[in-house]
């Protein structure tokens, strides 16, 4: 099993096969998709043949890079996933993410693995900026970003393209929210002045 990071509750290590129950029931759960595609359940064969492989690959370039399962150090429970990748745009600057199961929510382990994955991005992998979206009307996820430093930069609407382009969840509908999007960031200097 390849560990990226340990936390003092959370592993996040590499997704395996065994982990298409884990990621079939997270996103069939309608509270964990509601900010993301209004609570509507993934097919089982969308999960295991389009998101678990795409949540398994790996740069071999970059290896430190991608989605990894979030898993209870004590007991090895599936709490749900973290991801940490460069932005084709400029590979210095890197999209942050996580969806936790219900069960999980309001234990502060969003944030203490979002505030790992700033860590090792900034410590180690030479990242001068993470950046992060949700739905705006998301609250709780926008407090993690908050809580961790980050500040909204900007508000912008998902056009149908950039729904289809998504590679955390699949849907077939792509009528575009009437609500704004927001993105968080947080660079390495406000970073370092935080420590």
């Amino acid at each position: 099993m390849e560990i990226l990071l340990e936390t003092a509750r959370l592993r996040l290590r590499r997704f395996t096969g065994e982990d298409v129950d884990h990621l079939f029931a997270l996103d069939n759960d309608p509270e964990v998709m509601r900010y993301l595609n209004g609570g509507v359940p993934t097919l089982r064969q969308v999960v295991e043949q389009k998101i678990l492989p795409g949540f398994m690959q790996i740069d071999p370039v970059q290896p430190a890079f991608g989605f990894w399962a979030a898993e209870m150090r004590e007991c090895g429970e599936f709490v749900g996933w973290f991801s940490l990748r460069p932005l084709p745009q400029n590979p210095h600057h890197a999209a942050l993410g996580y969806r936790l199961v219900r069960a999980a929510w309001g234990q502060g382990l969003a944030t203490e693995g979002v505030r790992a994955l700033i860590c090792k991005g900034f410590a180690e992998l030479g990242l001068v900026r993470v950046v992060a979206t949700t739905y705006e009307h998301n609250v709780a996820s926008r407090r993690v970003m908050e809580k961790v430093g980050m500040t909204l930069v900007r508000r912008f609407r998902l056009t149908p393209e950039a729904l289809q382009a998504t590679d955390t969840f699949h849907t077939e509908d792509l009528e575009v929210w009437d609500g704004d999007d927001v993105e968080y960031a947080l660079d390495k200097l406000d970073w370092e002045k935080q420590q």
